[in-house]
């Protein structure tokens, strides 16, 4: 049988992971355990991550469709609560970018709400 050779595969492995590893401090990118080790931290993190921002953005819409239903005299929950009764399906995300971006929009759904509310009393 033929002797196999694997300097090729091993420095091509070392220099893919040289590659994604740079700019990391210390031995996480110079030696090979380092670089192999930060590389399979950092792709846990990548993953993890990955989910966690869709928590954070939407408790980050949360928080401005709650700031802005405060200016119209109403919480966060009797907001939601009333655009359901009122039959408006307008999901978290564009319920907050209209709350940032438009107050005047966002205070005739409040409207809405508030009157779908007092009808269902």
């Amino acid at each position: 049988m033929a002797r196999v050779k694997r300097a090729v595969n091993s420095k091509k492995k070392r220099r893919t992971l040289q590659e994604r590893t740079k700019g990391y401090y210390g031995t996480s990118s110079r030696t090979l355990r380092g670089m192999m080790e930060q590389d399979r931290h950092s792709g846990l993190y990548q993953y993890r991550d990955r989910r966690a921002k869709k928590r954070e953005f939407r408790s980050l819409w949360i928080q401005r469709i709650n700031a802005a239903a405060r200016q119209n005299d109403l919480s966060y929950s009797t907001l939601m609560h009333g655009l359901k009764l009122a039959g408006i399906e307008l999901d978290r995300k564009v319920l907050a970018e209209i709350a940032y971006s438009d107050a005047d929009t966002f205070a005739d759904i409040a409207a809405q709400a508030k009157k779908a509310l007092a009808d269902a009393e």
